[in-house]
């Protein structure tokens, strides 16, 4: 549980309240909203001195790798201040491209750790496709056609790992792939850019014959979608973490604010109504935190968590839309004008619900998985 932590996370969580304090408060209080590429920068260096960058990068790249546990203490911590500049604390991590070998860890992967190139991936088919994204074995190539939606961070990106069905070229079929696909290729086209409602960047794109070495697969045919999600069940875990730092910036942003002074003559935290509110709002995201905390162990222990990660990612974004959207109510239509903490918190929480996964969509997911696979625990 959150309170029941190794000596060893308890000990980096100190360190990073202390990089918080001395590190990002003060720039963020210099930047104010916007955050510039010196105090990016700033924040970069400070993280490699004191150890963070390291910590999301594979030890044969230098890396110290945390463990899932560890990660989500910090994750959830760096959610907690709001600021942007925490986005920028961990070195970039390897993603799909895990282990690869080759002319994909040389001309990929390890540009990407080095910064020096951004990936993304694409992974959602759009409704309208008329079939999904596919590619056809022609002898040392691989020849994809298709269309993807929703690809984050697809129109910076420098290549695009995305989940293809292949086939062989007599028709057989071979089973999917993820496939590293250059942004630039012939054939790779943006259809539209557009930006959602918590301010993050996608694309659609459409993939018209475009040929790519066969040796662009990562890993083996037939191993695209458990790799696919894999990367997805990691990011969900990061976005439950996220979830659950934001719950604790809204208890502690009304906290202080229901202790205050009132026109009425009393602080708001003296009605009987509020504190029910308050109370509601402290008990959920107790749950979720144990929840979050619980499923990060159940991952490091090695054991399928696939169902876990779906469970907490679906209850720690649910529950942080609730959280927030009582903040807003507890705090006044002030909340909602623009620039104010929790107008944005509630925009970032109602996306959370979709990212990696709709709430819906994974609860589908978790029955499937014990009703006709037999997974998951309680």
């Amino acid at each position: 549980m959150p309170d029941n932590l190794p000596d060893a996370v308890v000990a980096v969580k100190r360190q990073a309240e202390d990089f918080i304090d001395k590190v990002i408060r003060p720039l963020s209080d210099k930047e104010g909203a916007e955050v510039s590429e010196d105090s990016i920068r700033s924040v970069k260096e400070g993280s490699k001195e004191a150890g963070f960058f390291f910590k999301t990068q594979p030890a044969e790249f230098g890396g110290t790798p945390a463990s899932t546990l560890e990660l989500t203490v910090l994750r959830e911590l760096f959610s907690r201040t709001n600021l942007p500049l925490t986005r920028f604390v961990f070195g970039p991590g390897p993603g799909v491209l895990h282990a690869v070998q080759g002319d994909l860890k040389s001309g990929y992967l390890d540009p990407v750790l080095r910064g020096e190139k951004r990936g993304a991936f694409a992974f959602t088919e759009p409704d309208s496709a008329p079939r999904a994204t596919w590619g056809v074995v022609a002898g040392d190539k691989l020849v994809i056609n298709g269309q993807k939606s929703y690809i984050t961070g697809g129109g910076s990106a420098d290549f695009i790992s995305a989940l293809v069905n292949v086939e062989q070229a007599d028709g057989g079929k071979a089973g999917t792939a993820m496939v590293v696909i250059d942004r630039q290729a012939r054939g790779v086209a943006i259809d539209r850019m557009f930006t959602s409602l918590d301010g993050s960047s996608h694309v659609s794109m459409t993939f018209d014959n475009v040929s790519v070495p066969i040796s662009n697969v990562i890993g083996e045919l037939g191993e695209g979608m458990p790799r696919a999600l894999a990367n997805i069940g990691n990011v969900r875990l990061m976005v439950s973490a996220q979830a659950s730092g934001m719950c604790m910036f809204v208890l502690d942003f009304i906290e202080k604010h229901i202790k205050s002074p009132h026109r009425s003559g009393v602080p708001l935290g003296d009605k009987e109504g509020v504190r029910l509110r308050f109370a509601d709002m402290r008990i959920e995201t107790f749950v979720a935190r144990s929840a979050l905390y619980r499923t990060a162990r159940v991952v490091d222990s090695g054991d399928n968590s696939v169902n876990e990660t779906a469970m907490t990612k679906v209850f720690s974004t649910e529950t942080a839309g609730r959280v927030v959207d009582q903040g807003v109510q507890l705090f006044g239509g002030q909340a909602l004008v623009a620039g104010h903490p929790l107008e944005k918190l509630y925009r970032e929480a109602r996306s959370l619900r979709f990212v990696e996964g709709a709430s819906d969509l994974l609860r589908l997911n978790i029955a499937k998985g014990k009703l006709e696979l037999g997974k998951g625990r309680l």
